[in-house]
């Protein structure tokens, strides 16, 4: 059995392949091995390299092992999936080729509302039809993944999309067989309860994105009616020890299980003062070490 942890762009603020308000890639991976991480995921395709001899140089000169890629994207359009989804996964297949023991993808969808605004940009509850767009555009991918590439999809829930409650993680569940990255952050903010959610479907939960809810801010969001963005900026997420979610249960349930794979810390920050994200990232690592996560 191994716990293994790393972290994600995602900690230092980045939620785009290019923005004025983010750091640079050079610092953000300097960062991570400050901090004391020796693995990441990605983030955003086209923050880091995808030259994969550039990454390959540039990941392995700071020690840093690659876990994963990501893809988030609209899951309810086919066109979206054969246009867009699947020419990433190509691309994706290219870069990990360059590190063979780099086979996962995580898979997300597109939230239903403006980030900025918390306007609907789709209905947040989808009729039959657009479900079954959904459900069968997540296996269409899996096995393009698969059959293709020798890549393997896990699917995120992710707060504000489509498959974000439990409800809704488990109707997927039950149509289509893919396993699951839970995000013990979002699936709190979605109502549920991580710590009971993992307990229940050990067996399909694969990969962790380590990150904790303050619930009182998911009040004022309710109450005020704030975006995404908003609520992230309000404090919403928050580093891991310091809201709702159980670490040393979830640390528990997964020992008992024998869990082998990566929880990856992911800090939502957008947009983050230089020099935030950084302290935050060393402070979850010991509280993990601390209370003997991955031991």
């Amino acid at each position: 059995m191994a716990i293994k942890i790393g972290t994600c762009p995602d900690s230092w603020g980045v939620w785009f392949p290019q923005d004025d308000q983010q750091v640079s890639w050079q610092t953000c991976l300097d960062e991570m091995v400050r901090a004391g991480y020796t693995a990441l995921e990605l983030g955003p395709w086209g923050y880091l390299p995808i030259d994969p001899a550039v990454l390959q140089q540039e990941l392995a000169s700071r020690g840093l092992e690659l876990v994963s890629t990501t893809i988030m994207s609209d899951l309810t359009s086919q066109a979206n999936i054969e246009q867009v989804i699947l020419p990433t996964v190509d691309q994706m297949a290219q870069l990990l080729a360059a590190f063979p023991d780099t086979k996962t993808i995580i898979l997300m969808d597109n939230t239903y509302s403006d980030l900025w605004t918390g306007e609907l940009t789709s209905p947040k509850q989808l009729d039959d039809a657009s479900w079954k767009v959904l459900s069968d555009g997540v296996r269409q991918i899996r096995d393009y993944a698969r059959d293709q590439h020798g890549l393997t999809i896990y699917f995120h829930p992710h707060g504000e999309t489509h498959v974000e409650t439990e409800a809704q993680i488990e109707k997927l569940l039950s149509e289509v067989d893919i396993d699951l990255c839970l995000d013990t952050g979002h699936h709190a903010y979605a109502g549920g309860d991580p710590v009971e959610f993992l307990r229940r479907h050990i067996d399909r939960i694969k990969y962790l994105h380590i990150k904790d809810c303050d619930l009182s801010v998911r009040v004022d969001k309710d109450r005020e009616g704030l975006s995404f963005a908003a609520a992230i900026d309000r404090g919403i997420m928050v580093e891991a020890g310091c809201g709702s979610v159980d670490f040393a249960a979830i640390r528990d349930i997964l020992k008992e299980h024998a869990f082998d794979g990566w929880a990856i810390v992911e800090q939502d920050m957008y947009p983050a003062p230089a020099d935030k994200p950084f302290p935050i990232a060393q402070r979850t690592l010991n509280y993990l070490n601390s209370i003997r996560f991955s031991d």
